[in-house]
Formats: structure tokens, sequence, C-alpha cells
């Protein structure tokens, strides 16, 4: 099969051509670090990054260059850097630092590339002089804005017309604007906040400049994949068009564009300003951050995913249940041979069908706990190898399956439940129920839960 793409520019699945199959170019809007991100922020940091294993599994680990952005100059970054009286890297760094542990405890890659817009104000202010030049921005007291009037394709991405799409964002009234759709490029920065120089005075970027100018440096003037949240697409992306293709005279910014749908909770997106947020670093404390990425994946990327308790305790179930088939064949190595299932793959190839995929899954651990039964080291090596393989395109199942149910149990801890699971077999052969279920009792009392199955009983520490 070939790799497939839903293209949010043509509204097609597309089979995914790159320009260079050597270097094979992807972006994707990331933070504002200004607090920390919620877990619907982190939807398209684990959607994205199992396109970028996949696309390191088809043309190599060192042809895939992932950029994703670090917005660290912003009002709201202003507004708390103001507030805390430090300068806004303090606040940017603290953050940053928040979002990559997140990030990292959901088992993301880090992405090839991080550029910031503050290490690009001179690319900025470069393309900004570029789009007056050619008569697409115009000045207009102490901003520059982009004249999306001189622009026929505006609105093309979005696929609604220009009225609608106003109505439904926020876009800034201003009486400098020649068009209300017009989007600042560049704008004077007020007391205590920080500027930089440029041709039209003393300020700083606009928002939806600093991707343009940072694609243009990072990865080139054309790109073969441009990702984000839906919410992106109008105005963020919309203006990304439009400012790239304007600057550099080109058809395209990029061939392929993708967008995750929204986390909601409770049937509303969930959202700082609704104040129904969950964020990652409290989740973390609690839950594992493989459990956390199985619900996010839960869902087809584009489909909207309801973030509810049960489906956290579906997805440690699921896990339990495959960490528990690669504990019963720990003691025989995997194939090295072996691959991901084709059809592991092929789900993947079709568009990042997240949950076809890992509905896979099960098929292996059930031949797994076959071949454990019937003491087949060969079927179990092979299928070992497989649910691995299949594990790591998705970012699942590379941890030890011990530590996985065992948790923080000190050694001292395991080398008794492990006495106590040994003693309730010979009392279970014997027959002797009283001290079996006594025995069981004593487990539980140390929060251990035992998990009996064909090939015996694991364990593993309560939730």
């Amino acid at each position: 099969m070939t790799l497939k793409l839903h293209d949010t520019l043509t509204r097609e699945k597309r089979a995914f051509v790159p320009a260079d199959p050597d270097r094979v170019t992807m972006y994707v809007c990331g933070p504002t670090v200004y607090n920390h991100a919620h877990i619907g922020n982190f939807r398209p940091v684990v959607v994205f990054d199992v396109l970028f294993r996949m696309l390191r599994h088809i043309y190599g680990e060192d042809a895939v260059v992932y950029a994703r952005n670090v917005t660290d100059v912003d009002d709201k970054i202003n507004k708390k850097a103001f507030e805390e009286g430090v300068p806004i890297s303090v606040i940017t760094e603290r953050y940053l630092a928040a979002y990559h542990a997140d990030a990292d405890g959901l088992l993301a890659l880090r992405p090839t590339l991080e550029p910031r817009a503050t290490e690009h104000i001179g690319a900025i202010v470069e393309m900004i002089g570029k789009l007056v030049e050619n008569g697409k921005a115009y000045a207009a007291e102490g901003h520059v804005l982009f004249d999306t009037q001189s622009f026929p394709d505006y609105g093309q991405l979005s696929g609604r017309p220009l009225d609608e799409m106003i109505a439904g964002a926020r876009v800034e009234v201003a009486p400098y604007k020649r068009h209300p759709a017009d989007f600042v490029l560049w704008k004077p920065s007020k007391e205590n906040e920080p500027e930089w120089d440029s041709p039209w005075g003393a300020g700083r970027p606009g928002w939806h400049i600093e991707c343009s100018a940072m694609i243009d440096k990072a990865l080139g003037k054309t790109i073969d994949i441009h990702g984000g949240g839906i919410d992106l697409a109008f105005p963020h992306h919309e203006n990304e068009v439009a400012q790239s293709r304007c600057a550099h005279d080109l058809p395209v910014l990029a061939n392929y564009w993708l967008h995750n749908g929204f986390l909601d909770m409770s049937g509303e997106k969930m959202s700082k300003s609704l104040g129904n947020v969950i964020l990652p670093n409290e989740l973390l404390k609690t839950t594992p951050g493989e459990v956390i990425r199985w619900a996010l994946l839960s869902a087809h990327y584009r489909q909207p995913l309801d973030w509810t308790p049960e489906l956290l305790e579906q997805s440690k179930k699921a896990l339990d249940r495959l960490y528990g088939a690669l504990r019963r064949a720990k003691d025989v190595p995997m194939d090295q041979a072996m691959e991901a299932p084709e059809e592991v793959v092929a789900a993947l190839e079709d568009d990042l069908n997240t949950p076809q995929a890992i509905s896979c899954f099960f098929e292996v651990s059930s031949a797994i706990e076959r071949a454990v039964t019937a003491g087949d080291t060969v079927a179990i090596a092979a299928n070992k190898a497989r649910l691995i393989e299949a594990g790591a395109l998705l970012g699942f199942l590379q941890a030890d399956p011990d530590s996985w149910f065992e948790g923080d149990a000190s050694d001292d801890l395991k080398a008794q439940v492990e006495d106590l699971l040994k003693r309730r077999v010979e009392a279970r052969a014997a027959k002797d129920w009283t001290a079996a279920d006594a025995i069981r009792a004593e487990l539980d009392a140390l929060g251990v839960v035992v998990m009996d199955g064909p090939a015996g009983a694991t364990w593993r520490m309560k939730d």
C-alpha cells in the first residue's frame, strides 16, 4: 500500500508523494508558551508524532525533517511577564520546559527542529518587506497589514465565504484596516513590552507571519506537510497560505494540509476560556503517559474525541491486556527478523487510521497467549516481535512489562508478592481453597491485583 493522507485543501484523501523522498518536510504549529498546555493541546502533538514515526518508517529516520515552532512573544506572554516583573524569556523558558516534560510523558518524539519566533525577527521583517514591496501589504498607523483583497485565493483552504469566516472568528476591528479581514503583520509594542527595530518603527510581529518566516528558513518555501488543530485552519493557516504564497510568488505553501479534530468534554470543545481543561502535568501524576496517549489515539484523528474518565479506564485495560501477553512471553527472546503486522501498517497508511491499527494489536496478543499455552517458543518469539514492532509505530509497548504492572514497588515488596503467588499456586494445587483465598486477601491488602491466565498468574499494583 501507499501512504494516503486526507488533504484539507483538496477535501480528499490523496496518495502521499514527497517532493524529495530524501528530505521529507513537515511543519506543525506548536505552543504559545505562557502557561501549562491542556490535554486538548496535546492531541496534535500525539497525532503528528504518529505521522512522524510513519514517515521515518517509510523513508528512513534521517530523511524526515519535522519542525514544530514555539511562539515565544505574544500578548499573553507579555501580560504574564509584566505581572511577575520578569523578562518574557523567564516565562517562555519555564513553560516550554513544562511543555517538553508533558510531551515526553506522552512518549512523543522530539521534533527535528524547534524554531522560535524571537530567533527569527530578521526573517520576519524581511518577509514583511517583500509583501509591502509587491503591493500585498500596507503600513497604517504604525502597523503593517496584509491586504486580503489583493490575494484572490484567500479563503480557499477554509472553503467558506469570507463573510462567514470573519463572522465565526475573532477578527480584530480597527479603523486603519482597508478590509475587516486584513490581518496584522507588524505592530507597535506597548509600554514595557519587548520590541525590535523595523522599517515601520519599533514593534513586534503579528502571530501569523512568524510561522511563514520560520517555515521558509527551517524547511523551505514549499513543504510537503503542514499540520495542526482544525481550529487553526482559519484564520491562522489561511493567513499563512496568503502571506507565504504572495511573498514568494508560488502556487502552494504546503502540498498536504492535515488537521486534527477537537477534543471535547461533555460535547464542548476543551478551552481555557471555558474553564473545562485538564492539564497533562497533573494527569501524569496519577495516570501513565502511555494510557493518556492510547486515549488520544483511540479515535481517528480527524474526528472529535470525547474525553471521559471511562476513556482512560478503557485505555488502561487495553494496555494491561497487551502488556500481560508480553509479560507472559518475557522469557522468550523476540525474533529480530519480524516486522510489524501488515494489517497495522496498512491501517496507518490509510490516513493514520489508529483505531483500526490498535485493534490489530489484540489479534497478535491473542496469538502470543495461545503460543504460551502451547509452549510454542517459535510462535511466541515471532508474535512478540510483531507486537512490539507494531507498538513502536504508534509509540506503545516499549516499556518493560514487569515495570508496567509493578510500578514503583520496592524489591522487597516484589519478592514478598512472588513468594505469596508461589504459595498460592501450591495451595490451589493441593485444593486448599481456604489457604489460597487467605493468600489472595493478603495480596489485596498489599495493594496487589492478581490476574489469573492460562499460563499462570501475573500481578500489578492497584491504580
